[in-house]
């Protein structure tokens, strides 16, 4: 399928976003589109110091040129993220000015544009200035409110204008942690496998395909990233679209996150720094991901079709039993009730815990032979990255083979969604892949 198809399919599916194009010198174009679905309205271009420069400025000569009544909001921090602190600020102006947010900016830019946008009951334009995030067109934003990493619901954007020039201008780490990003959806992809096998998460077809088909064809040219080619950063930066519009057609995140994301949700509720410095969502990402291959190749070594199904279901701890073991596991962290509450919401009943594991022996070799396919080897996984210039060791964010080891519970614990190691508790096998 060739990039003209991919889009027009993913559009079809897409419950938010109405239009997406991308092109070479396409900022020209922005006010066009931005009267195509706001017609008269005010626009109020949201950037930061170093968006600004690099594209933001262009867009507002654009607006003002096209006499469109326009506004700006910088932010002026050298470094910052979204937070909830940044979300009143730009509400804030938004009550003010009464006009549709044009985010010119990257994944922080955007996710604040996003909800701000959903509570002022309107949608907004984004113009990414880099291929840094797969957020951009996601059903949700990801905001830390009350010291927890939270996916507060909101639609996506109603157009995207991407200009491949400026994507391929941006700083080589944001491109490669794009790459890392749009990659965790091949592990991410395998853990979708397995809540659908238990019928926690069901995949839906739309959303699967959309990102799933052609994933590893977006995927395939890390050396050309690296080098900055346009051709290649465009199918990156269309990877990372399509991944947030099956996010749209699930409405959630289910398609592009599970436990390779909450090791970076961890480091930023920790507030995580190296050499001083907030690390990006991606190259955390890139170590979630690289973590998650090792994990799933541990399990296809597992004896899946050995397990003793009615002993595990009689060592299936109480619901009480796993409350009391997610309140120590969290007890230090910023959101001590966290794993306690998500725990609650997916605890699995003795009988549950029975239908999920006669479910995984059935048919074993089919079942692993689906997931080996879905899911790359880690050495495969590490040279790309090495290729693309993200990490492909812990040390290269801060953090320690000890550390990732020692967090295992709370990434197991510290979400709602179903994941690999939640299965491994039931089968009693989770020492043996997470060691």
């Amino acid at each position: 399928m060739n990039s003209e198809e991919r889009i027009a399919m993913a559009l079809a599916v897409a419950t938010d976003t109405k239009a997406f194009e991308i092109g070479r010198d396409n900022l020209a174009k922005a006010p066009g589109m931005f009267r195509e679905f706001f017609h008269d309205a005010q626009a109020l271009i949201v950037a930061d110091i170093h968006t600004w420069k690099v594209a933001g400025e262009k867009v507002y000569g654009h607006f003002l040129a096209a006499g469109i009544p326009t506004k700006t909001f910088l932010f002026e921090e050298e470094e910052f993220h979204a937070d909830w602190d940044h979300i009143e600020l730009l509400d804030k102006e938004l009550d003010k000015t009464g006009a549709i947010a044009v985010s010119v900016g990257s994944g922080t830019i955007n996710d604040l544009c996003k909800l701000c946008s959903h509570h002022h009951g309107q949608s907004y334009l984004t113009i990414p200035t880099a291929a840094s995030v797969d957020g951009y067109t996601s059903f949700g934003a990801s905001i830390t409110k009350d010291n927890s990493k939270q996916t507060f619901e909101c639609p996506a954007p109603v157009a995207v204008l991407a200009d491949v020039n400026v994507l391929a201008d941006a700083p080589k780490e944001m491109t490669a942690a794009g790459y890392a990003d749009l990659a965790a959806k091949v592990p991410a992809g395998g853990e979708w496998i397995i809540a659908d096998l238990v019928e926690s998460e069901p995949i839906i077809p739309q959303a699967w395909h959309v990102l799933q088909d052609d994933l590893d064809e977006l995927l395939s040219d890390p050396e050309g990233v690296a080098a900055g080619k346009p051709e290649a950063i465009g199918a990156l930066f269309e990877g990372l679209i399509l991944s947030g519009f099956a996010m749209q057609a699930a409405r959630s995140s289910r398609p592009a996150s599970c436990c390779d994301h909450l090791f970076s949700h961890i480091l930023d509720m920790t507030h995580h720094r190296y050499h001083g410095k907030f690390v990006s969502h991606g190259f955390q990402v890139a170590i979630g991901t690289l973590t998650m291959c090792r994990v799933f190749e541990k399990f296809f070594a597992v004896d899946v079709e050995g397990i003793d199904v009615e002993a595990c279901v009689k060592a299936w701890p109480s619901l009480e039993e796993e409350q009391q073991r997610a309140l120590a596991v969290f007890k230090d962290f910023p959101a001590p009730r966290l794993g306690y509450d998500n725990i609650t919401k997916k605890y699995s009943t003795p009988d549950q815990v029975r239908k999920e594991l006669l479910a995984l022996k059935k048919d074993w070799p089919a079942l692993k032979a689906k997931l080996q396919a879905q899911v790359w080897p880690y050495e495969k996984m590490k040279a790309c990255f090495r290729t693309v210039g993200a990490p492909y060791e812990p040390e290269m964010i801060g953090v320690s083979d000890e550390w990732v080891h020692s967090v295992f519970p709370i990434v197991q614990l510290m979400r709602f969604r179903y994941n690999l190691l939640d299965l491994a508790k039931r089968g009693g096998f989770y020492e043996e892949i997470v060691l």
